[in-house]
C-alpha cells in the first residue's frame, strides 16, 4: 500500500503572525516556520499503519516555498520513505483552487492508494482543500475523522457532528482528512534524522506537473486592500458607587450586547 501524506509549512503556532502590508500574504519572516501540527498527526496515522503492516510505503507531499526543504525533510526524519516538494515562485499566493489542482496533479504523478491530510491548516484555516483535491482526483473523501482504521482495500473512521456520531467508510483509492483527536506525532530520533539525508527527495515545479497558473480561466482570489489592525484600547471601567448595576446595564444596551 502506498500512503501519501499532505503536509504544510506554516508560521509557528506560538509565534507572532503578521500579513505583509504590501502583498497581503503571510509574512514568513515575522516568525519561525514549522511543519503544521495537524500534518504531523496525519503522518503519524500513516506511520503507525506502516509499523504494523510491512510493505507500506509512506510519502510526504508538500507545496511550499523553495526555502522550505528542511521543514519538509522533517517528515523523512519521522519515518516517511520519500518526499515530494513542489516549489515554484509562480505559485506564491496561490488560492485554494490552484493549490488543489497542483496537489492533485502531483498525487496523480506520484500514485497512491490512500491520501491523508489534516482537516484544516493553522494558518489559512480553509478546511476545504482535502475535499477539493478528492474531487479533482475523482476518489471518495472521508473528511474530519476523529478515528482512522485502514483495512485491506478500505478505510473507515468516526466523524463527529452536532448531537451525533457518524461511522464512515470508503473503498481505496481514497482521501481522508483527520482532526486533532488523533494521537500526537512521534519525535524524530537521531537515527531518523541521519537516515533522512539519504532518502529520496524530489523537487517539482508547476510546469513539471503540467499546471500553468496563467492559463487558468477562473478568477484567482487576490487581496485588493489591507490595513493593519489598530492597537487595542483600554476598556471601560465601572466603579461601584451604589449604581454599578445601572451603569453596567446602560453599557450593555449602548453596545447592543443585550
Amino acid at each position: 500500500m502506498k500512503i501519501v501524506v499532505l503536509v504544510k509549512e506554516v508560521p509557528d503556532t506560538y509565534g507572532d503572525r503578521k500579513l505583509s502590508l504590501e502583498t497581503g500574504l503571510a509574512d514568513r519572516d515575522a516568525s519561525e516556520t514549522v511543519l503544521d501540527e495537524i500534518g504531523e498527526r496525519s503522518l503519524e496515522v500513516a506511520l503507525s499503519h506502516a509499523d504494523k503492516n510491512p510493505g507500506t510505503e509512506v510519502v510526504v507531499l508538500s507545496m511550499a516555498p523553495e526555502g522550505s526543504a528542511a521543514t519538509v525533510r522533517k517528515g523523512l526524519a519521522m519515518g516517511a520513505a520519500s518526499a515530494v516538494h513542489i516549489a515554484d515562485p509562480e505559485l506564491v499566493g496561490a488560492d485554494l483552487g490552484l493549490t488543489a489542482e497542483v496537489l492533485a496533479a502531483a498525487l496523480t504523478r506520484t500514485g497512491f492508494d490512500l491520501v491523508i491530510a489534516g482537516n484544516l491548516s493553522t494558518d489559512g484555516s480553509g478546511g476545504v482543500l482535502p475535499s477539493m483535491v478528492a474531487e479533482l482526483l475523482d476518489v471518495p473523501a472521508a473528511t474530519f475523522l476523529n478515528t482512522v482504521e485502514i483495512g485491506d482495500g478500505t478505510v473507515s473512521g468516526e466523524r463527529g457532528s452536532d448531537g451525533a456520531t457518524q461511522q464512515v467508510s470508503a473503498e481505496l483509492p481514497a482521501l481522508i482528512s483527520i482532526t486533532e483527536r488523533l494521537p500526537d506525532a512521534r519525535f524524530p530520533n537521531f537515527k531518523g534524522i541521519m537516515a533522512a539525508k539519504k532518502k529520496p527527495f524530489e523537487t517539482l515545479t508547476a510546469a513539471d506537473l503540467g499546471v500553468v497558473p496563467e492559463s487558468h480561466e477562473w478568477s484567482r482570489s487576490i487581496v485588493i486592500g489591507l490595513t493593519e489592525k489598530p492597537p487595542r484600547e483600554a476598556g471601560v471601567k465601572i466603579v461601584d458607587e451604589g449604581d454599578a448595576g445601572e451603569k453596567l446595564a446602560e453599557f450593555l444596551i449602548q453596545n447592543r450586547l443585550v
